[in-house]
């Protein structure tokens, strides 16, 4: 590994940052677009546009309902600023969904070469979907994974071939608790669905990539991820943005669901521009002996809320939630986890890595519940924090509730400070200040970075360098 962290920061040192390499938004045609007040008839002219049966465009009305009822979540700021009314709500671009990259309109295919997708997806990749504002745009699924019954497709589709399917999983694992969640299932467009059979294991990564082309326009995306009884699967959901005018609004859901024996990775990379706003809604649930990894690392956006969590349903299931969050730059991030332990030798831990510098605030916010009779469960939450100057902050918020005797729940949270002393070191060793405070970010989250795919620890890595090599004097 220690080899691998070392070609990465050489990588590092020549990579330019995602909405950098992006540059400012072009305009691409639209073949629709929907905005305005949120209404019943924009909910039907949706579902009516989309071709959907009768029960998605029924469920889009219910949460609709639910979002009209609902006061917005108290823990939420930041978020004052979106005008609802004033957002694209469904944007389709002028193109169907392209098998190959030469199909797609130069000017949404210019923005995924920048980034590398196509030479990602001849690696590294079994399957790749993406998508630009409201539709998946792109989609490319590998003959053997259709051999093995694997089941690969744009959530749209999926809601139409497979109803039946679907519907077990579709805002069941993630239901409309709170106001956004439940404009989420009204408005909702694009996402991916897998679903992996009984005892198959996928071991290279399916991957969506989630861009925003334009100023006020809302991303809804619905993703679902099964994996069957014994199966394996790792999805890794992208997400990037160029320099926008004006802010955009991201309020995706990630429903996951590792049924008896199975085990179910889920790596999300969110690279958006500081002109987004990001909200997540972020589930899964783990059946007996199931397994479910969370890794979620979380760089760019003006403001970030994302939580995974899981629920640990079955007896001996287990959960890791592993996440970072850098706040650079009067910045508010939120990136915490959920968990809850509802059954015997039930197993979870959390690891929580959080930046803050130039004024940004970093939060932890975290929750472990314990039901009574989930026998001899434990849990351990780390939260660790490194705040590089007097301007920035970090704030932890654990909660609790644990109703079993023979439960073991523990929590420990460290924060720190860049010291001169070892700025000094590495400059004696004949690194600049700017790349000793860069490689001092590196090693802080290392941990965590490391249980990426090479690629992505990559991409990860070199957002980190670029996010926080020119932070000017330490406080």
């Amino acid at each position: 590994m220690e080899n691998e962290l070392a070609e990465l920061r050489g990588v590092v040192a020549e990579a330019e940052h995602a909405s950098e390499l992006l540059g400012v938004a072009k305009p691409v045609p639209y073949a629709v677009e929907l905005k305005g007040r949120i209404t019943r008839d924009m909910v039907e002219e949706i579902s009516r546009l989309k071709g959907e049966p009768d029960w998605m465009r029924r469920l889009r009305l219910r949460m609709l309902e639910l979002f009209e009822k609902l006061p917005t979540p108290r823990w939420v700021r930041g978020v004052g600023e979106i005008d609802l009314e004033a957002l694209v709500h469904y944007a389709k671009p002028q193109t169907e969904t392209a098998r190959s990259w030469d199909e797609l309109p130069k000017e949404i295919k210019e923005y995924y070469e920048k980034l590398g997708l196509p030479e990602m997806e001849a690696k590294a990749l079994l399957g790749l979907a993406t998508q630009f504002d409201s539709e998946i745009v792109y989609f490319n699924f590998k003959k053997k994974l259709q051999e093995k019954g694997v089941v690969m497709l744009p959530m749209d589709e999926a809601v139409k071939k497979y109803p039946d399917l679907v519907k077990q999983y579709f805002m069941r694992v993630f239901p409309a608790e709170h106001k956004f969640a439940a404009l989420h299932g009204a408005l909702w467009s694009g996402g991916t669905f897998i679903y992996v059979p009984p005892g198959v294991r996928i071991e290279q990564p399916l991957e969506t990539f989630f861009l925003i082309g334009g100023s006020m326009e809302s991303q809804m995306e619905h993703s679902i991820v099964v994996a069957d009884r014994g199966a394996y699967v790792h999805w890794i959901e992208a997400c990037s943005a160029p320099r926008l005018l004006k802010y955009s609004f991201h309020n995706g859901m990630v429903e996951g669901y590792a049924h008896e024996g199975a085990s179910l990775k889920i790596t999300t990379v969110q690279n958006w521009s500081r002109d987004i706003v990001n909200f997540n809604n972020k589930r899964a649930v783990a059946e007996a002996g199931a397994h479910v990894q969370w890794v979620e690392g979380s760089i760019g956006s003006k403001t970030t809320y994302t939580f995974p969590s899981t629920i640990l349903r079955g007896e001996g299931a287990s959960t890791e939630i592993y996440g970072i969050t850098a706040a650079n730059g009067g910045l508010w991030k939120e990136n915490g986890a959920k968990v809850w332990h509802l059954a015997p030798d039930t197993r979870s831990r959390v690891v929580n890595k959080s930046i803050s510098a130039r004024g940004g605030t970093s939060v932890y916010r975290g929750m472990v519940y314990v039901a009574k009779g989930a026998k001899n469960a434990r849990s351990h939450v780390q939260c660790d924090a490194l705040v590089l100057d007097g301007d920035s902050a970090n704030i932890t918020i654990p909660h609790d509730q644990v109703f079993e005797d023979t439960a073991v729940v523990t929590h420990e949270a460290t924060a720190s400070r860049i010291s001169e002393e070892k700025l000094m070191y590495l400059r004696s060793r004949g690194f600049t200040e700017d790349e000793a405070k860069a490689s001092i970010v590196l090693g802080f989250v290392s941990d965590v970075v490391k249980d990426l795919p090479f690629e992505y620890a990559v991409v990860l890595q070199r957002v980190l360098e670029l996010e926080f090599s020119k932070l000017g004097r330490v406080g």
